[in-house]
C-alpha cells in the first residue's frame, strides 16, 4: 500500500472517530475510500484534513447538508491545495459571520429577555428583531 494511504483503522485512530462515523461520512458522500489489494477500505492521507473540517464545522453548528455542499467545491481526483481551502472558507464566511452575530445577540440580550418576561412576538428583540414578521400579516409564523 502506498505511504499516502491509510487503512480505516488508521484513519479512525488519527481522526479520533469511530469507524462507524467514517462509514457514515462515506455514505453521505463527505469522504471517499478506495480498496487495496486485499479489498480493504483505504483512504488517501489528505482525507484527514477533510475529516477535521467536517468535525469542526459540525461542532460549529453547520449541518451535514451544508458541509456536503461546501465540500463539493473541492477538487476531485487530487488533494486540495491552499487555494481550494481558501475558496471553501469564502463560501462559509458570510453564513458563519451571520451565525456569530446571532449568537452574540443571544448572549448579550438573553439576561434581559429572561428577566423581561414579555413573551411578545411583536416586541422581542431576539425572536422577532424589528418586528419583521409583523409585516407579513396575521397568522402563525416560523421564527428561526
Amino acid at each position: 500500500m502506498p505511504d499516502r494511504m491509510l487503512t480505516i483503522g488508521q484513519m479512525s485512530a488519527r481522526a479520533g472517530l469511530p469507524i462507524s462515523t467514517l462509514h457514515f461520512y462515506e455514505r453521505r458522500g463527505l469522504i471517499t475510500s478506495q480498496r487495496d489489494g486485499a479489498n480493504r477500505r483505504v483512504y488517501p492521507r489528505e482525507t484527514l484534513r477533510r475529516v477535521a473540517v467536517i468535525k469542526v464545522a459540525q461542532r460549529s453548528g453547520v449541518t451535514l447538508g451544508e458541509i456536503s455542499a461546501a465540500l463539493d467545491h473541492l477538487p476531485k481526483g487530487r488533494a486540495p491545495d491552499t487555494a481550494d481551502w481558501e475558496r471553501l472558507s469564502a463560501i462559509w464566511h458570510a453564513d458563519l459571520t451571520a451565525r456569530i452575530e446571532t449568537l452574540t445577540a443571544l448572549r448579550d440580550k438573553l439576561k434581559i429577555c429572561i428577566g423581561c418576561g414579555c413573551l411578545s412576538v411583536e416586541r422581542c428583540a431576539l425572536a422577532n428583531p424589528d418586528d419583521v414578521l409583523g409585516a407579513e400579516g396575521p397568522g402563525a409564523r416560523y421564527i428561526p
